[in-house]
């Protein structure tokens, strides 16, 4: 199983807009013995758990729960991860996506068991949002929104209103080929429980039309007018309440921003993404703090080889 990182939000699309990026995180999982045993290298190899309650195998346990199972007891797990922790970067996403479709590949019979609707619904639960879970699931640019499920009123006309099961939509687009990417990893790491903590419950109506000015010339300039993505990134509905939490990010998006590079905090941060049309140095944007890279936009999404014989791999 190979699934990529992703980078959230992208400045106006809070917890709706994503991106999928060619960092992977690849796991292997398959039945043998009798008992868990989950073996973790990589990045945050030190900080993650190794039994039941890591992110994989609850999120495996999760898959067969939904196909009315349990998993099983003997289960052999490996984990290669190269998303970093807390960084805005999606390696949260990248495990439940990782866990679910492992899961939905050792059950007999489980694509049929459990969609890739399903999947996307289960991840968006477990994740509290589905902006990095759609892009990990399925590759590109996604957009995505709670599904209005039919129900029928009183008078017997069908009305939309959210699911009960908090059933999540997805649409999905290439990016524009001219758009070039510049990742900022933060060497820090950050919560996104605790940033959330920072926003208010409220802002000014300008505020939010602002904001819904911006994201619709997002979807636009992502896909098919990219001279337009530095106007396009402007945000006034988390990233200002955020800055003072993180002010090395403020001040690197800034310095960006004033170069004509449409930068963004990545997620809940503290890394940052940078969108531009212009061949770009990475080295001329070195920071202390931040490890920078072009990285190309992953297209597929996660990929799962080898179900069907107990072993799911990666590709």
């Amino acid at each position: 199983m190979r699934v990529p990182a992703t980078s959230a939000n992208l400045g106006p699309g809070f917890d709706s807009f994503g991106l999928a990026l060619e960092i992977f995180d690849r796991v292997r999982a398959r039945r043998a013995g009798a008992t868990l045993l989950v073996d973790v290298v990589g990045v945050g190899a030190d900080e993650v758990p190794r039994d039941a309650s890591h992110l994989v195998v609850t999120a495996m346990a999760r898959a067969f729960a939904a196909a009315g199972e349990e998993l099983p007891a003997g289960l052999q797990v490996r984990c290669e991860n190269r998303i970093p922790h807390g960084g805005g970067l999606g390696s949260s996403a990248a495990a439940i996506v990782a866990g679910l479709l492992l899961g939905r590949a050792l059950l007999a019979g489980g694509p049929d068991l459990l969609s890739d609707a399903a999947v996307l619904t289960l991840a968006s639960g477990m994740e509290g949002h589905p902006d990095n879970v759609a892009p990990a699931l399925v590759g590109g640019f996604t957009v995505s929104f709670p599904q209005p499920a039919p129900s029928t009123s009183s008078g017997g006309s069908a009305t939309s209103q959210a699911g009960p099961d908090g059933a999540v939509g997805v649409i999905r687009r290439d990016v524009h080929p001219d758009v070039r990417i510049l990742v900022f990893t933060a060497d820090q790491a950050s919560s996104t429980h605790a940033t959330r903590g920072l926003l208010p419950a409220s802002v000014p109506h300008a505020d939010a039309a602002a904001n819904a000015a911006a994201a619709g010339l997002l979807a636009l300039a992502l896909t098919v007018e990219p001279r337009y993505l530095l106007r396009a990134t402007v945000d006034r509905l988390h990233q200002p309440y955020r800055a003072p939490a993180m002010p090395a990010t403020a001040a690197l998006v800034a310095d960006l921003r004033a170069a004509g590079l449409a930068a963004v905090v990545s997620g809940a941060g503290p890394s940052v993404i940078a969108l531009t049309t212009q061949d770009v140095d990475p080295a001329r944007w070195e920071r202390p703090g931040f490890t920078v890279q072009q990285v190309p936009v992953c297209r597929s999404g996660a990929e799962t080889t080898g179900a069907g014989d107990g072993t799911t791999s990666a590709g």
